[in-house]
């Protein structure tokens, strides 16, 4: 497979989770389109290091949690006009406002270390490995921020319809 056609898959199938995972780590959809765009360009120009790379996603979120912090180090994004839009979009989050708006409080509620260490492994889906790798701490770190997060979020009220054996009490 040649360097463009490998990149283009790369993309087109990786595209909804990257932009899933900013909004995770706390931008708006719009943001972590935008952020996710750079990202990918970062990673064309230097497609055959991540190509290399022994697990390409983990280098990948490295990259987009190092831009996501150079981002928010500065005010202005350096957006740069393209030609033309991208052809993929995410579903209408209209569908799952209530459970999306949950999640989205309930991270919020947690440390930003925390937060990234539950995004990356949970919702990115890397092993404790892998995200000790993109977040550069020891894998005894992430084990131990993952358990105080998932503590913390089996006690929030924000989750509380989405719990096992819920049942809603009506009036």
């Amino acid at each position: 497979m040649d360097h463009d056609t490998d990149y283009a898959t790369y993309v087109r199938e990786s595209w909804d989770a990257l932009v899933r995972s900013a909004v995770f780590l706390g931008c708006g959809l719009h943001e972590a389109e935008d952020l996710v765009q750079t990202v990918l360009v970062r990673c064309y120009t230097a497609w055959t290091t991540v190509a290399a790379a022994d697990n390409r996603d983990a280098y990948v979120y490295r990259m987009l949690i190092n831009a996501l912090r150079d981002s928010k180090r500065r005010r202005w994004w350096g957006e740069r006009p393209s030609e033309r839009l991208p052809d993929a979009g995410l579903p209408d989050p209209t569908d799952s406002v209530a459970t999306i708006d949950a999640v989205h409080r309930a991270l919020a509620g947690l440390s930003k270390v925390n937060r990234d260490v539950v995004v990356l492994r949970y919702f990115t889906g890397l092993s404790e490995r892998q995200t000790a790798e993109v977040l550069d701490v020891p894998p005894g770190t992430v084990k131990s921020r993952l358990s105080r997060s998932l503590a913390q979020l089996a006690t929030d009220d924000h989750l509380a319809d989405l719990r096992p054996g819920f049942t809603e009490v009506t009036p």
